[in-house]
């Protein structure tokens, strides 16, 4: 008998025991939780979102701005029937009712009274059918509410520059950033987004049983997002992607200030339009846009890699100049092509440019002169020079997912492939064939440290920032590199590059009356001889990409970039758009009219000067021991 009533003790002191841990648990421990799920019962905290802050063009032009949207959203903390609330919404609002239970399911994980959005920059019909039915008591858990939304140029004027806003995805949370919230996803908005984002108020309101709104009791009024001033100049933005669609091709365009790296036009195309992502992009919009062959989210300025042509010639010539190899006098004979370790190498015009000096070579583009200094040069000393000029690895623009340049060397192919370099291969790198594969970014900073006379100055995207006190200068230029040339390594290029323009070269598209314009033109090819012939048939674009690199004016320089048309098959396609925007900027500086773009000219069949078959016998072997061409010319 003792023991039992011992047994009962001890039951009956555990049993208080345990419920005296559960109340100070459930009282206690868990009292915040149950406090805001109780005021949550006739209370609701509703969230204000902050509008982003405004994006400027550096003559104070809006170029993304907000306007008011409506969301509706589904709270669940007033759902008796929340498969009927889906059925019925998707009826109401004509929406696949797959699509809104997917949504809700994604949110479930959410506290109960947070409401789910099912439906972004809902139109107007939606708002007021929905609004009906509010009325009648049949969606009292379905509300609207009225949001800021992205606004950004209906012609998708420099949209790669922008990117868009989406949701936050799960590697996107935290530090701030809440599920649900509209975060930058590419572009500006993504590399600024903690600038542009703002800070979200709340307003707490009482409500009914039924979930309708009684009263406010609370209201914090949300802080919109920092306005970013931008390097971009609107006009020559628009002149810039105006002269691509005039030509009839797709490419990208960077065009800079050569004394601060300050981005002054920034074009790939073809583009999306982010208005479509503002609102929440729908699936049919995001599936054309990645089935697209055309691949328009590609960012092609900082993430398409291609043969840069003959415009690389003006590394090569730097190279020599800078290293003593030669002078700007030094003479080469163009019969019209040469033999190199083994193999004839043809020059672009039949029966050859005869004697020429560096600036001559140049202006006329004479590949014959540029495989001997490459020849004399070699493959490393080429490589040291792209990378002191930019071309190699990323120009650290400030843009998301820049992709590396490349021009090879003896370590890098030791290491990708384990053989060793062949000189032989040096001769199609030094015309900007072979294994050369760089971004128009890369170019772009090739062509402004060459005209800005061997400053590497790192191409920016904002220019200044207002912090609510006024506008604050961004930091200022990033150097990369100083390495002033040779005033004759200067002279040599920059009037070589004013010929090509304005006496006998290939850029004469680009010539301005009175502004200097000094440019190369560069061809490359997309597939080799033998990969052309094989491909034939095939549905693949194989037509030559064409380059054009220029500056204005050639003394002291004010404006420099490149245009690259992709598949344009000719260089010089691309200077009548820098032509364009030469035109414009110095109009706007001068306070003049801004030109407008002519009719084009009737297309009429014009020799390529840029663009040849690198070797005359494609049928013969290249041997190690002979030192091969490359496969890509």
């Amino acid at each position: 008998m003792a023991v039992r009533l011992m047994v009962l003790q001890v039951s009956a002191v555990l049993a208080f025991a345990a419920l005296a841990i559960s109340f100070w648990f459930l009282q206690i421990a868990q009292h915040p939780r149950y406090q805001e799920m109780a005021e949550n019962n006739h209370q609701r905290t509703l969230a204000l979102r902050a509008p982003r802050g405004v994006l400027f063009d550096r003559n104070g032009t809006v170029l993304v701005e907000n306007r008011h949207s409506f969301n509706v959203s589904i709270v669940r903390e007033h759902t008796k029937d929340l498969d009927r609330t889906i059925r019925l919404l998707s009826a109401v609002a004509g929406l696949d009712p797959k699509q809104v239970r997917q949504t809700v399911e994604r949110h479930r994980s959410d506290p109960i009274y947070r409401p789910i959005v099912v439906v972004e920059d809902a139109t107007l019909a939606q708002v007021a059918a929905i609004a009906a039915r509010r009325l009648d008591f049949e969606l009292p858990d379905v509300v609207v509410e009225q949001v800021p939304t992205r606004q950004y140029p209906v012609d998708a004027l420099a949209a790669h520059l922008f990117g868009y806003v989406g949701e936050a995805s799960e590697d996107q949370l935290g530090d701030g950033i809440t599920r649900g919230a509209l975060v930058g996803q590419s572009g500006v908005e993504r590399v600024y987004n903690r600038l542009l984002m703002g800070q979200d108020g709340a307003r707490v309101v009482v409500v009914n049983s039924v979930g309708r709104e009684i009263r406010t009791i609370e209201e914090i009024p949300p802080k919109e997002g920092r306005r970013v001033q931008l390097t971009i100049d609107s006009d020559l933005q628009k002149a810039a992607e105006d002269g691509f669609r005039h030509a009839g091709f797709n490419g990208a365009a960077l065009i800079m200030d050569p004394r601060t790296g300050e981005v002054l036009t920034y074009v790939s195309l073809p583009a999306y339009d982010p208005n479509d992502f503002a609102g929440g992009i729908d699936r049919a919009t995001w599936a054309s846009l990645n089935a697209d062959e055309l691949r328009p989210l590609q960012n092609r300025a900082i993430q398409g890699r291609y043969s840069p042509g003959s415009a690389f010639k003006l590394v090569v010539a730097t190279a020599a100049l800078e290293e003593g190899i030669v002078t700007p006098d030094f003479k080469v004979n163009c019969g019209g092509g040469a033999n190199f370790f083994g193999r004839y190498f043809l020059c672009h015009l039949k029966g050859g440019h005869g004697v020429v000096d560096m600036r001559h070579a140049i202006e006329k583009s004479c590949n014959v002169y540029f495989y001997t200094l490459g020849n004399m040069l070699g493959v490393d000393r080429i490589h040291k020079w792209a990378e002191r000029l930019g071309m190699t690895g990323k120009t650290g623009i400030d843009l998301p997912n820049e992709q590396e340049s490349l021009v090879p060397s003896t370590a890098w192919k030791l290491e990708r492939t384990g053989e060793r370099w062949y000189p032989g291969e040096t001769i199609s790198v030094s015309i900007g064939q072979g294994q050369v594969s760089v971004t128009p970014a890369a170019m772009a900073m090739m062509i402004t440290t060459i005209a800005n006379g061997g400053t590497r100055v790192t191409p920016h995207i904002v220019r200044a920032v207002d912090e609510g006190g006024g506008w604050r200068m961004a930091t200022p230029p990033v150097v990369a590199e100083s390495m002033a040339f040779r005033p004759e390594t200067l002279a040599a290029l920059h009037d070589g590059l004013w010929m090509a323009v304005n006496a006998a070269g290939t850029g004469g598209r680009a010539r301005i009356e009175g502004r200097d314009v000094a440019g190369k033109t560069g061809t490359a090819q997309v597939i080799s001889n033998q990969g052309r012939q094989a491909a034939r048939g095939s549905e693949r674009d194989l037509r030559d990409h064409g380059w054009f690199v220029f500056f204005a004016p050639k003394d002291n320089p004010e404006i420099a970039g490149v245009i690259f048309g992709e598949h344009n098959e000719h260089g010089y396609l691309g200077a009548p758009i820098a032509r364009h925007v030469i035109q414009t900027y110095f109009a706007k500086k001068e306070g003049l009219p801004l030109p407008v773009l002519a009719p084009p000219p009737p297309a009429a069949p014009e020799p390529d000067p840029d663009t040849a078959p690198v070797e005359i016998a494609p049928a013969i072997a290249a041997t190690p021991a002979a030192g091969a061409a490359p496969g890509t010319n």
